[in-house]
């Protein structure tokens, strides 16, 4: 009777501890979402704003069209990305710094992020300023590579409006300020699409006009947001004006934010590289619409989970500044389940619907077909997308950049980009062969990370995160 009594009492004991730790599970849940879901929505609007850029200027004719999208790619490659990669310091400082309450610090290391942002600004501007004698180096046309630089000129007050906003961004992430953001966002594509057709057809400015508008796009988000910042009671307590002690953080900043620039760069320039050889195929007009289609739809999808990612590096930075290792660990968990639940989702969607996805892109029956053949592949790239999303992530929130720059370095140029190239070019897979080639590489970057996170010591982790910011 002793031992059943006894056995009955365990028994209880490990169903209350699984109903608290289901009941930490759904908590946790909750919050991520809250983070997650607007930073999603944040996202999309964004990217919206190239689209709507590139759909004005598409009706203008093919040089117009050719150049933007040309432009368009160039700047993000070498500019706009390298800055959104370099604000991820911000993730790890400010969200530990949240965490750890305190408070007056995330002003702090913003402002030094934005000035390591804007120093950066001047060598990109120079790139973008000679583009036209750097684009027929690699092949382009020189009339289409003028157009280019001209565009991308026009887009330099948006880089500089950049470095400020990136930081800014941050700052109200990882205090899990995301509406605000969300309503901005909103009302800035809505600014910008106005802007856009203004420009190109009331004022005539031609190509120009979405440059223009996009510039001024940036610069209004940014004055919001600097506004809301300002004046909300939801930032009281982590505003702070400029100090010496920003400048002096620039140095720690940029131990974190360079090597998280490479972690981000090292992805999108094998993207990049992907398209350009796809130039180098037979049939080089096929496989270059077939490949932009399928790099379209997974950036655009890239997007969903880019907010679980944002999810993870907040909620992981604020429990590791906080001191409480079993729920940075809890917020790991709860975020891959998210990625892996949406995954399934959308990539079962594309499955069922790759026989007509490629008219969303094309009329031509070739260009649809082949879209059909690649669905499978981008299925399991939006699978491994969102694993590295939040893993990433999480990398973001325990400061792990400088790894994880290292496993995109081997996952993609010693392992995606070469595999790419044989199986395209030598095993004659062609564009099909290229693709694999980078699932190849996020094969071995989704489970270098997934390793290196599994065997993470969260207990060593929370004493580095107090280090950092005490």
């Amino acid at each position: 009777m002793v031992q059943l009594m006894e056995s009955g009492a365990e028994a209880g004991s490990e169903e209350k501890k699984w109903a608290i730790t289901w009941g930490g599970f759904m908590e946790e849940l909750k919050k991520e979402s809250y983070i997650a879901a607007p930073m999603v929505v944040v996202s999309v609007l964004q990217y919206l704003l190239q689209v709507v850029s590139v759909m004005m200027v598409g009706h203008l004719g093919e040089l117009a069209l050719s150049s933007v999208a040309i432009a368009t790619s160039l700047t993000n490659a070498v500019g706009f990305s390298l800055l959104s990669g370099m604000a991820g310091g911000v993730e790890t400082l400010c969200g530990q710094a949240y965490g750890a309450q305190q408070y007056h610090k995330l002003g702090t290391y913003t402002f030094s992020a934005i000035i390591s942002l804007v120093m950066v600004c001047p060598p990109i501007c120079l790139l973008w300023i000679f583009m036209d004698r750097l684009l027929p180096l690699i092949g382009q046309d020189s009339e289409i590579s003028n157009q280019a630089c001209k565009y991308s000129i026009w887009l330099i007050p948006a880089l500089f409006g950049s470095a400020i906003l990136k930081p800014v961004t941050r700052f109200l992430q990882t205090q899990s300020v995301i509406f605000p953001m969300l309503l901005s966002s909103l009302f800035i594509l809505f600014f910008h699409t106005l802007a856009c057709w203004t420009f190109v057809y009331k004022l005539e400015l031609g190509y120009k006009g979405p440059a223009l508008a996009f510039s001024l796009s940036v610069w209004l988000n940014v004055i919001l947001l600097g506004f809301y910042i300002k004046y909300s009671s939801a930032c009281n307590k982590t505003r702070s004006p400029l100090s010496k002690h920003a400048f002096y953080g620039v140095g720690e900043f940029f131990r974190l934010g360079v090597p998280s620039a490479v972690m981000v760069c090292l992805k999108w320039w094998s993207m990049e590289l992907l398209t350009l050889l796809s130039g180098l195929l037979p049939n080089p007009k096929l496989e270059t619409s077939v490949l932009s289609i399928c790099l379209t739809i997974s950036t655009l999808h890239f997007t969903i989970p880019y907010g679980f990612g944002a999810a993870a590096s907040t909620r992981v930075s604020n429990e590791l500044g906080a001191g409480n290792p079993q729920s940075a660990r809890l917020a790991v968990m709860v975020a891959i389940c998210l990625a892996g639940a949406e995954a399934a989702i959308v990539s079962a969607t594309v499955f069922f619907s790759r026989h007509v996805l490629g008219y969303a892109y094309s009329n031509n029956k070739q260009v649809v077909n082949y879209v059909a053949i690649m669905a499978p592949l981008i299925c399991l790239s939006f699978i491994l997308d969102s694993l590295q999303a939040v893993l990433s992530g999480v990398a973001r929130g325990c400061g792990w950049q400088k790894i994880g720059a290292y496993i995109n370095l081997g996952a993609f140029y010693l392992v995606g980009l070469p595999v790419g190239a044989v199986l395209g070019f030598v095993s004659h897979l062609k564009g099909k062969g290229l693709w694999i080639g980078i699932i190849a590489g996020s094969i071995v970057q989704s489970t270098l990370l997934s390793l290196i996170t599994g065997s993470t010591n969260w207990k060593k982790q929370v004493t580095k995160a107090r280090e950092r910011i005490f």
